[in-house]
């Protein structure tokens, strides 16, 4: 099954690049340049992907019963610019240059040590049998990951300091996902990849374990007034459950609701918040007016800027 979808997204996106991208390198003398930019319209197509979907689910359902309407959505069209900018524009680019050399070095750092890390198929036989209960597997654990990562982001007050750019938004939908400093993505990549790396994620999966946590994200973040009902918000996370995450914090309130997919380690770890029919208003009271209102790059500079202060102790207000 994994095979067949990797083999028609590889059957697509050489079509795309055979009738699209081939004929512009030769016509500008650039196919010494063919095989990076296959790689990269891959990375370009995958992030398209994942927007249309994320689109066609969560767009409906906002305009169906939306908690909050606003006669300016000037916000909302901020976090629309970080998510084209995160799934579609240079960011994405940087991001694949980097990973793409890290992944070279690493796989010839291997290959020179003679070493192969173990990973859960290799710990587990039986999940190579079972493509689907493998990539079960890999879910469970690559969120329980993203819940620690959350925790982080709001324990450690430099981390805090760029991940407060995220519970600024006082106009919550489906695009705030996106809402974030690139260097707090450039972070998550690293985490998130990583993780995958460590347990053996295989090639054919990740893409799909990708979309499937974007798409849990999105809708979690989306301005509609939806829960799962009382058994429903305790197997995955809702609109109302991440909304009470963003719900404006009262002084010493740590948070609560981290969760991506799973509200299971909130309910171990005791930072779960299942009151159902309460939708809170969003945003940081004690986050500067930029962080709110201000464009994409005057967030990213007042973001390093909160970040430098943190760092050397400094209030970041």
């Amino acid at each position: 099954m994994f095979d067949a979808i990797q083999d028609a997204w590889n059957g697509l996106n050489g079509w795309l690049f055979e009738i699209a991208v081939q004929p512009l390198l030769y016509a500008t003398g650039l196919m010494a340049w063919a095989e990076d930019s296959f790689d990269w319209m891959n990375f370009f197509l995958f992030g398209l992907v994942q927007v249309a979907v994320v689109y066609l689910i969560c767009r409906p359902l906002e305009a169906w019963k939306p908690v909050e309407r606003w006669p300016d959505r000037k916000d909302v069209r901020t976090d629309i610019i970080y998510t084209m900018l995160t799934r579609l524009g240079i960011l994405p680019l940087i991001a694949f240059v980097a990973f793409s050399a890290m992944n070279s070095w690493f796989a010839g750092w291997l290959a020179d040590v003679g070493w192969m890390p173990p990973t859960l198929e290799m710990v587990f036989p039986v999940l190579r049998e079972n493509a689907w209960l493998a990539f079960l597997v890999y879910i469970v654990i690559l969120d329980f990951g993203e819940y620690w990562r959350h925790r982080l982001q709001h324990a450690l007050p430099w981390w805090w300091a760029l991940h407060s750019i995220h519970h600024a938004q006082q106009q919550m939908t489906f695009w705030t996902d996106d809402r974030n400093h690139v260097v707090d993505d450039i972070l998550g990549a690293l985490w998130f990849g990583g993780l995958a790396l460590l347990i053996g994620v295989p090639p054919e999966q990740f893409p799909l374990a990708v979309t499937l946590l974007r798409v849990a994200e999105s809708l979690s973040h989306a301005n509609i007034r939806l829960s799962f009902g009382k058994v429903g918000e305790r197997l995955v996370v809702s609109p109302r459950f991440h909304r009470l995450h963003h719900g404006v914090l009262n002084p010493g309130d740590e948070g609560r609701n981290f969760a991506v997919l799973l509200p299971v380690w909130d309910w171990i770890f005791r930072t779960a918040d299942f009151r159902r029919d309460h939708f809170p208003p969003t945003g940081d009271a004690e986050a500067p007016d930029v962080l709110a209102h201000g464009g994409w790059f005057r967030q990213q500079v007042a973001g390093l800027r909160r970040m430098g202060l943190a760092l050397i102790g400094r209030s970041a207000s």
